[in-house]
């Protein structure tokens, strides 16, 4: 190809004044990389190279040294050569031009010049020498644009990019929604089915109950392998075969969140009544387990006025071992709000007053083994401000456009370690997305449920207060009820099980525990 601009005669291959081929070569002679421009065997272009060296009188400083058939026009490179092979008819003005290109070129893709290196980056060098040289031609390029073509940067392959990576974060989001409907449908179920269980169905009443502490403990903790439901499903292929096809779409939407490195809701797949038998109790779990939990109920003024504060707190018991079934939990109560305890019918309520000790009122009985048996639990109601753990400020302001609106926490209860925070404003429909300002934490503006999550993974003493700004077109009244949701592993009320220890004896018997501080309703009307 290319004849038309031939200007002499032509050449052994049939082809005028062009570049035949470019190579790095040994000092020896022997071939590393090489590209030929024109039709040639690789024997043909190996016994070009190995003939060059001979050729060359070492006494001279040419750059160039001619056969009857052939110029090579090369340059040292430390203990290498770059060089071009063009018929005798070629310019050589021309050729030397070329080969200074190619010789930086080389040390874009080497980093040191050395047989190794260039046969590791072969590829990257021919992909360049085609660049510069084509079907024997030199073509007007310099090494910026040498760059940019074999990086082959496309700007439409960046917007394309950009907009895969924001379906991806939408989809995720979405997911996280779809999670957390989830959930809050399995509470909801929860609630409904059994809403507050009593003690008068006897021992292990409780049982409905354990799925949020389950839930909070891969909230809490989602390195724990044992809380993916996929091993769970994978040593058990017949009880996959006995879901129902809406349990199968479920649990395969949470492997979905997991291959996506989401965390949040790894069991939310679950049903409630698998919950408990799909996850496996904590890693460290003893034979004697305990389970505290705390459900907040919160509503609250927009103006800082408490209307309800409820908390409700059970411990669970759980005996998997009959030798320590006749056994005594020491209390330690540091609650200064004011809650109000009961026992379970079956525990002494006369030692439990006096002592702070919950057992048996026959000490000679057990309590029922493998089984979650509510021993206490505790309610706190009350209507001071000062008890709200997290207060909320919203203030939307009218303006031009329609409205500013500042939203700021602040933990009051410093104790309090609240993790996955997320604060939930309304936005009216319509309007389009806010215009964030200033922010701690994240976001996530969910237009099809029209609502601007306020995301902060840890709330404490460390990182007590925060802000948010935003501006949207609306009135001050469409950005309430503001809601609040949050998981925590320790004790709103300071309840807590000092020591477990056996009837007889007063031996000492190990013991595990696990926490949770749940929401049941946060809400700033």
């Amino acid at each position: 190809g290319g004849c038309s601009r031939a200007k002499g005669g032509t050449t052994e291959y049939g082809v005028p004044n062009v570049l035949l081929a470019a190579a790095v070569c040994t000092k020896a002679g022997k071939a590393i990389v090489s590209r030929q421009f024109v039709e040639m065997t690789r024997t043909r272009v190996e016994g070009l190279l190995a003939a060059f060296p001979k050729l060359m009188n070492t006494g001279k400083q040419h750059t160039f040294v001619e056969t009857e058939s052939v110029r090579y026009v090369y340059q040292p490179l430390e203990k290498l050569y770059m060089v071009l092979v063009t018929t005798k008819n070629s310019n050589i003005l021309e050729d030397l031009e070329t080969l200074r290109l190619f010789s930086r070129v080389i040390p874009e893709y080497c980093r040191v010049l050395e047989e190794g290196e260039v046969s590791e980056h072969c590829f990257d060098l021919i992909f360049a020498f085609d660049e510069i040289v084509a079907l024997g031609y030199r073509e007007n390029v310099n090494l910026a644009q040498i760059r940019t073509f074999t990086e082959m940067d496309s700007h439409e392959e960046k917007v394309f990019r950009a907009v895969r990576e924001t379906q991806e974060r939408e989809a995720k989001a979405e997911m996280r929604r779809k999670a957390k409907e989830l959930q809050q449908a399995r509470r909801d179920a929860d609630r409904s089915g059994k809403k507050s269980p009593g003690f008068s169905g006897g021992f292990g009443s409780m049982s409905s109950s354990s799925n949020a502490t389950i839930i909070t403990d891969t909230l809490m903790e989602p390195e724990k392998p044992k809380a993916s439901p996929v091993p769970a499903r994978a040593s058990g292929p017949s009880k996959a075969l006995k879901l129902s096809a809406r349990g199968k779409e479920v649990d395969d939407f949470v492997d979905k969140l997991k291959s996506e490195g989401q965390v949040i809701m790894p069991s939310s797949g679950k049903r409630p009544s698998e919950a408990s038998k799909a996850l496996p109790p904590p890693v460290n779990t003893e034979s004697v387990h305990l389970r505290c939990e705390e459900k907040i109920s919160l509503t609250c003024g927009r103006d800082g006025g408490l209307q309800n504060l409820e908390v409700l707190g059970m411990i669970t018991l759980r005996v998997a071992d009959d030798k320590n079934g006749r056994i005594r939990l020491t209390i330690n109560n540091g609650d200064k709000k004011g809650v109000q305890l009961q026992t379970h019918p079956n525990v002494d309520k006369k030692l439990f007053t006096t002592d702070s000790v919950l057992g048996l009122k026959n000490p000679d009985k057990s309590f029922p083994l493998n089984n979650d048996v509510g021993v206490l639990k505790w309610r706190l109601q009350t209507t001071d401000e000062t008890l709200i753990p997290l207060t909320i400020n919203c203030w939307p302001s009218e303006s031009a456009t329609g409205c500013d609106v500042n939203i700021e926490y602040e933990l009051q209860e410093e104790a309090l370690e609240l993790n996955d925070v997320v604060i939930s404003i309304p936005i009216p429909s319509g309007v389009g997305a806010p215009v964030i300002g200033d922010l701690d934490g994240e976001y996530r503006h969910d237009s099809r449920r029209n609502v601007l999550e306020w995301c902060l993974p840890v709330v404490d003493v460390n990182n007590k207060t925060g802000s948010l700004e935003f501006s949207v077109a609306g009135q001050p009244n469409d950005f309430f009820p503001v809601n609040v949701s949050f998981v925590s592993k320790g004790n709103y009320c300071d309840i807590t099980v000092a020591k477990v220890s056996q009837v007889d004896g007063e031996v000492p018997v190990r013991f595990s525990s696990e926490t949770s501080f749940l929401v049941d309703k946060y809400e700033i009307l």
